[in-house]
């Protein structure tokens, strides 16, 4: 078997490992599946595996590579899915137990693009259910711990999804965010993520309720997880594109990122703001990581940019309620609101969207907390709209966790996550790399130069 050194090595460095046949793809997926079995029960991030088609597919896809046949992009790569996205012919839930023996009979569209390039799908992970929460547990699977620290959330809703890629239980993963969903267990686990601009790539397939991805959520995007910003590059160049309806007219193609370095590129930091206030120690981290940003070259800038924060999260409050109501069975009508509200709030959103891309000409990214603290301890008692936290010493709503996730989810915005480091006790911590509409690789391309210049991904002890 595979040293498990390799359990946590980029995605990239894995598909040119199988390219160059200095592994198999079969060696990998049993790694994987080692692990598993000996991680797993402590992290609980995997909570579906599905051995023998994947272990098949592997083998089909070493017979490719001894074949000396033209080989896909992600060719040989075994993967895990977040369990909100359908997998044709393994169990989807979404978390939730109406839809506990729910097996698709056909993947999402993104699930397909990946399959399609070579990716060899063995597994779900863990999410609250219906994707609801910043922590990941629900009736059916139970609780994801980080693999950091067992006591502490891995985040959510893509909690179990992060805590695998961090700790080497699977190649990369594809997960949702609609309120911070890879990116709060990004930054609570360790892991580079990218919410990509809304709509570049397809969300069909979102199990958000019974009968749900057949339709787009406002706000909802597919986003890869993964453990260098050069895996979030190749992820997207596999996963941007229309929907399959609209594939016979339309295209996408992003724009390219500008230099790989950190020099000449001008980077406007936001650490703290009293609405949702910075922990002290996350935020001595977030402000070393903008000093290691200018000592590598950039033009630096402590801004606030031209908007109402306040004004902002609260649209965000007000947009995603409709976008979950399909999700809340008899308190849907009362959470959806009117449509002539929706359209009101639709048009507030596209005045911010027009202030926020006129202040973007005088920069290429923003740099922001991902939350305003490091992964906290559970916290399942009650609701969370009862729910606190405590950030330096003051009891503040559960909900501002999401302040800084929700406030650029809402307008579509691409942001990168990458790991800047870990608190004196330990727990890593990420920063959000915010970018233009569109501009997915810039956030990727300053994600991987942040990455590079602070602590990047780390391995958690014991994985």
């Amino acid at each position: 078997m595979l040293d498990d050194a390799w359990s946590t090595k980029p995605a990239t460095d894995l598909a040119a490992a199988i390219r160059a046949k200095e592994i198999k793809s079969r060696e990998l997926l049993e790694l994987y599946l080692a692990r598993i079995e000996r991680l797993n029960g402590g992290i609980n991030a995997v909570v579906t595996i599905a051995a023998d088609r994947a272990l098949a597919e592997a083998d089909a896809a070493d017979a490719r590579t001894a074949r000396g046949a033209e080989l896909p992009p992600l060719h040989g790569l075994p993967t895990t899915i977040k369990d909100a996205i359908e997998t044709e012919g393994i169990r989807s839930t979404g978390g939730a137990v109406e839809l506990r023996d729910h097996v698709p009979a056909a993947d999402a569209p993104a699930v397909a693009r990946l399959r399609d390039a070579g990716a060899i799908v063995f597994g779900k992970t863990n999410l609250p259910r219906w994707s609801g929460d910043m922590q990941s547990y629900n009736e059916i699977f139970g609780t994801t711990n980080n693999p950091w620290d067992h006591s502490r959330i891995p985040g959510g809703s893509s909690g179990g999804a992060a805590a695998a890629v961090a700790a080497g239980l699977t190649s990369f993963e594809l997960g949702t965010d609609i309120g911070g969903s890879v990116r709060l267990p990004s930054h609570c686990c360790g892991t580079f993520a990218l919410k990509p601009t809304f709509g570049v790539v397809p969300q069909r397939g979102y199990l958000d309720s019974v009968g749900g991805g057949s339709t787009d959520a406002d706000i909802n995007v597919f986003g890869p997880i993964a453990r260098s910003a050069a895996d979030l590059d190749l992820l997207m160049s596999v996963l941007a594109g229309p929907e399959p309806a609209r594939a016979a007219a339309w295209r996408i193609e992003l724009p390219p990122p500008g230099p790989p370095t950190l020099a000449g590129r001008r980077i406007a930091v936001w650490l703290d703001d009293p609405v949702a206030e910075t922990d002290r120690e996350l935020l001595g981290l977030l402000r070393n990581a903008a000093d290691a940003v200018a000592s590598a070259g950039a033009i630096v800038t402590e801004v606030r940019p031209p908007v109402d924060p306040a004004e902002q999260i609260g649209l965000f409050s007000k947009l995603i309620g409709p976008a979950i109501s399909v999700s809340l069975g008899d308190h849907a009508d009362a959470v959806a609101g009117s449509h002539a509200a929706w359209l009101r709030n639709d048009r507030a959103r596209a005045t911010l969207q027009s202030t926020w891309a006129r202040w973007f000409e005088d920069y290429d990214a923003l740099l922001t907390p991902v939350m305003p603290l490091p992964a906290f301890e559970h916290l399942q008692d009650g609701e969370p709209g009862t729910r606190t936290l405590t950030v330096n010493g003051v009891q503040r709503p559960y909900i501002d966790a999401v302040f800084w996730t929700g406030m650029f989810g809402v307008l579509y915005l691409p942001v990168a996550v990458a790991p800047i480091g870990q608190t004196a006790g330990g727990i890593p911590v990420g920063m959000q790399v915010v970018a233009p509409y569109l501009r997915d690789r810039d956030a990727i391309a300053i994600a991987g130069a942040l990455g590079d210049v602070t602590r990047g991904y780390r391995v958690p002890p014991g994985c």
